[in-house]
């Protein structure tokens, strides 16, 4: 069983890319704000909701999305220990929605603490619905995670085999395949977490 929410590519790449950036603050610490934007996109392209995206949502461009995300950076801005909690995405991309005008989308955080299987649930339900997830991840113990650690990266499809559920996550303009399990167990007390949109 599996579904892949319908993504988009920019020059070749799946979804925008952190690596795009010129702002080094951005380079170093934009993962918040480039799935932020990411999401957006994906809205204005499959939702019809084209005011989250403030350029040719048909003609995406590597300079028009670094330009976004330079007007998402306030909203998610690298900081100090970086956006480390559900909360403080929920926090930013939500004054970013009130000030393009959108009133249709809200936002709920999964906490880390929860279950893989509570985990898996949910992407399922949402990506059924037709919702990608923002995924945070902090720091895991197996080294071969070590490029998702302590960063945001967008969750929009799902595989099961074997009973198993493995994940299809777009960061660094790249599709990744996981085993939510492993992913979702990082072996530290320090959790991140999900985004659920509603």
């Amino acid at each position: 069983m599996e579904k892949v929410l319908e993504y988009f590519t920019i020059d070749g790449a799946v979804g925008g890319s952190q690596a795009w950036f010129h702002n080094v603050v951005m380079y170093m610490g934009g993962c918040a704000a480039a799935t932020a934007c990411d999401s957006s996109i994906y809205f204005a392209l499959h939702k019809g909701w084209t005011n989250l995206y403030p350029f040719d949502i048909h003609h995406l461009t590597k300079e028009e999305y670094v330009r976004f995300a330079m007007k998402m950076k306030p909203y998610l801005k690298p900081r100090v220990g970086g956006v480390k909690k559900p909360s403080m995405f929920i926090e930013g991309y939500a004054a970013y929605l009130k000030d393009v005008g959108n009133k249709t989308l809200h936002m709920e955080a999964f906490e880390g603490e929860r279950s893989d299987k509570e985990a898996e649930h949910y992407i399922k339900q949402q990506i059924d619905r037709g919702y990608p997830v923002p995924y945070l991840m902090l720091r895991h113990q197996d080294a071969r995670y070590k490029d998702f650690e302590w960063h945001w990266f967008l969750c929009y499809g799902y595989e099961i085999r074997d009973d198993r559920m493995w994940i299809a996550v777009a960061t660094y303009g790249q599709k990744s395949m996981l085993l939510l399990q492993e992913l979702w167990n990082t072996g530290w007390e320090e959790k991140g977490g999900m985004i659920g949109f509603y």
